[in-house]
């Protein structure tokens, strides 16, 4: 990203339970030029609702074609971004590389690929869309750089017991986006293994101060 280019966007990515939505909502409070836009389920929730009605793991694992479910998740990804009022930043969680890894995830489970063949197929399925992504800055959280360590944290704090395909989904998302960080899709990328979430919450600061200085003149552990 350019220096000069101000994004329009700034969205934290990660697997389950590393810490998006908390640091979101943290980082939106006491700022009136950010603009907390959450997920793209809340801004076009009928698709995914009804497709929540069923046996949903089914559905997205096994039902749902890989160019349906990217299609869904761009679709959905410009209705959030449309609801961006004009001269703020948008705060998403998940932003679209968010929302490609995870479909390119799911896409190596029911296609039987590579995480590299799956990544490329759902990138020339968004090139194919023609959607026209506005800027956005994506900082990547990892729960740890090994994927193993990763699950292990993630699996933690969901509280339940993960099972079935879920498992080996989580470690191709895992595997994506490292494919991803390693591409410099992300602009920063936030080691989280070890750091209690005020300390996470400072990197987080940091590395929005570079990027949008004029909004986060403070790098400390704000509230």
């Amino acid at each position: 990203m350019s220096p000069r280019t101000v994004p329009w966007f700034l969205s934290l990515n990660g697997p389950d339970n590393v810490g998006k939505t908390t640091h979101l909502a943290r980082i939106a409070d006491h700022r009136p030029g950010l603009q907390l836009l959450g997920s793209i389920h809340q801004h076009d929730p009928e698709p995914w609702n009804e497709a929540a009605q069923g046996d949903y793991a089914t559905w997205w694992f096994e039902k749902v074609s890989t160019r349906e479910l990217t299609g869904m998740m761009l679709a959905s990804h410009v209705m959030r971004a449309a609801a961006r009022r004009q001269g703020s930043v948008g705060l998403l969680d998940r932003g679209l590389p968010m929302l490609l890894a995870a479909a390119a995830a799911t896409s190596a489970i029911k296609d039987n690929l590579t995480s590299e063949q799956a990544l490329a197929g759902v990138e020339a399925l968004a090139a194919e869309s023609a959607l026209a992504a506005e800027p956005e800055a994506a900082i990547l959280l990892l729960p740890a750089r090994d994927g193993a360590r990763s699950y292990a944290i993630t699996s933690v704090r969901e509280g339940r017991v993960w099972t079935g395909v879920y498992i080996r989904y989580q470690y191709i998302l895992h595997e994506v986006l490292s494919l991803q960080a390693a591409q410099g899709t992300y602009a920063a990328v936030i080691d989280c293994e070890g750091r209690g979430v005020d300390e996470v919450h400072v990197r987080v600061l940091t590395h929005a101060a570079r990027i949008l200085p004029s909004l986060f003149l403070r790098t400390g552990a704000d509230s």
